[in-house]
């Protein structure tokens, strides 16, 4: 059996014992679901686990997914948005344009990034790995530069876990920095961790009505 996203409990109950399941399975939560494949009698391979190299080039579901992800995220959040992305002049006068921010800029950032400019808008894009900052550069985006007094730049490129001193100074630069924009689309994931959380109650309460936020 071969899947993007790893089985309910209901097509669980589906899948014959000793069947092999190919899918995404999130190994790392603690939701029942590795404890039921055994328990079902079924083998099962976990396609994030997979290491992200040259030969395993086209089995890389991370990244492929990751990039229909930022992609299908801006589009999402275009549709929310009341507003034109590009600044539009007309003779009634002039709508400037969105200014959007992307925080995470891996994969779906990057993408996120390329698309929204595409579309017109004034983006910027956050980061804790500062060897990133010329590939927010090289796609026409500002890089957000914050002072938290450490880099989150981790093994194979992926970012890694900051500590809770600098998670809080990330949180309290951010949310005055987050006022500003229209739109905010999060893509920032650290491997076998829970997401870090970025966007905070005070910064939601701080954007104007109408922006958009996407995680």
């Amino acid at each position: 059996v071969a899947k993007i996203h790893k089985p309910n409990a209901d097509e669980l109950k589906k899948i014959k014992k000793g069947a092999l399941l190919v899918s995404l399975l999130e190994p790392y939560l603690k939701d029942g679901t590795l404890e039921s494949l055994v328990q079902a009698g079924i083998d099962s391979i976990a396609l994030e686990l997979i290491p992200r190299t040259s030969r395993a080039q086209s089995m890389d579901v991370l990244s492929s997914q990751a990039g229909v992800a930022g992609y299908r995220a801006v589009l999402e959040s275009s549709t929310h948005y009341g507003r034109f992305f590009p600044m539009m002049m007309t003779s009634a006068g002039s709508v400037k344009a969105c200014k959007f921010c992307i925080l995470g800029v891996g994969v779906a950032g990057l993408q996120a990034i390329a698309t929204a400019r595409k579309l017109g808008a004034l983006v910027e894009a956050y980061d804790v790995r500062p060897e990133v900052r010329d590939q927010i550069i090289s796609l026409g985006a500002k890089p957000i530069d914050l002072d938290i007094g450490e880099s989150g730049s981790g093994a194979g490129g992926y970012a890694k876990e900051l500590s809770e001193e600098a998670k809080k100074k990330q949180q309290a630069a951010l949310a005055e920095k987050l006022k500003g924009f229209d739109i905010i689309v999060t893509t920032a994931n650290i491997p076998g961790r829970k997401s870090p959380v970025l966007v905070t109650e005070e910064s939601v309460k701080g954007m104007r009505a109408g922006s958009v936020s996407v995680d």
